[in-house]
């Protein structure tokens, strides 16, 4: 069966406040409202960049969706977990910190920032899921807590999946630290000593001393890396090696299955909004200002976090010849996902667009 998803088209560089205003136009038209009853608990799920990052979802947008709730007479509060990797969101008060530095503070979007998974990222509950690779999925207990749930994803490539946007928001988003290192143990990176400079960007962000130095290159310790993929991710010279076609696909599919832990008990309490905007090759977990590698289109909304993503990918095409996946990684197949999520019940890649004027 078909799902809706609406969109609302923004012109190409538009502003925060066109931004904001579009969202306001999808939340009305999609009857998000009738999703949340007064006094719920309702989670903002948000990603607020790295520090550097500039391409990330503008904290006026999620203004908006907090000022939408509150005419509920609901209690709305945005949510994110620690990262695996070093950098400002490796903990909650870094990360706080952080999120008010990039306008995500009480005072400019109106609600307060609580961490879904605690101080460290072990604050988890385990929840039963039909998977084919897990029966039980760790996922940061606040979001269990939460009534209602909204997810505000950044459509961007990804290094490890191709393509991040809903599905990756709530798989790995909403994943505690042991959720997130689960999902990424098929990962096995290797550095290629002909191309290594011996440059140290590698061993200082693993998260784990996994990586060493040795005479003529770095090394990665086996038995000591998680498969976080952030020494690929800051390697400037293509030295780290994967075996993609096997290890991206159990990512993409481990993935999937968590992003359908984080909806237990929620059936018709969630609402998931995709933001094509600033789309980047990769996410905003880089700190770095990238450009952005597609024309605005606007922002997408549906029921179906399975529907709002396979529309994602095919609006890029329409506008960029190529899907968002395939200008940023296309030795990836983010279909991986997406397939996976339908097989186990999650949603559907079939959808209904509707345009909203």
């Amino acid at each position: 069966m078909s799902s809706w998803v609406y969109l609302v088209e923004v012109r190409d560089g538009a502003t925060p406040k066109e931004q904001a205003k579009a969202v306001g136009r999808l939340y009305e038209a999609a009857d998000v409202a009738s999703r949340i009853s007064q006094r719920e608990l309702v989670a903002i799920k948000v990603h607020v960049g790295e520090k550097g990052n500039r391409t990330h979802v503008r904290p006026q947008v999620v203004a908006e969706l907090v000022r939408r709730v509150k005419g509920s007479r609901a209690f709305p509060f945005l949510t994110e977990t620690s990262t695996l990797y070093r950098g400002q969101r490796g903990n909650a008060i870094q990360h706080i910190l952080l999120a008010h530095g990039h306008g995500f503070s009480i005072e400019r979007v109106g609600a307060p920032f609580v961490m879904a998974d605690g101080l460290v990222g072990n604050t988890e509950m385990e929840v039963e899921i039909p998977g084919e690779l897990h029966s039980r999925v760790q996922i940061a207990r606040e979001i269990l807590a939460a009534d209602a749930l909204l997810v505000v994803s950044h459509a961007t490539g990804h290094i490890g999946t191709g393509f991040g946007a809903c599905i990756k928001n709530l798989g790995m988003g909403l994943a505690s630290r042991a959720g997130k290192m689960r999902q990424h143990s098929s990962i096995m990176p290797q550095v290629d000593p002909q191309k290594c400079q011996l440059c140290g960007k590698c061993r200082k962000w693993c998260p784990k001393g996994a990586i060493e130095e040795r005479e003529e290159s770095s090394y990665i310790l086996q038995e000591a890396c998680i498969g976080c993929g952030q020494c690929l991710a800051v390697c400037r010279f293509d030295a780290i090696r994967y075996n993609w076609g096997k290890e991206s696909a159990q990512l993409q599919r481990s993935m999937a299955e968590y992003a359908m832990g984080a909806l237990v008990h929620k059936e018709g309490k969630c609402f998931f909004f995709n933001v094509l905007v600033d789309m980047t090759k990769e996410c905003d977990c880089m700190p770095t200002a990238q450009k952005k590698i597609l024309p605005d289109i606007g922002i997408l909304g549906s029921t179906d976090p399975v529907a709002v993503d396979m529309a994602t990918l095919d609006l890029t095409r329409e506008v960029g010849g190529k899907d968002l996946a395939a200008l940023s990684h296309p030795h990836l197949d983010p279909m991986v996902q997406l397939r996976h999520a339908e097989r186990i019940g999650m949603g559907s890649t079939s959808y209904r667009l509707k345009r909203i004027d």
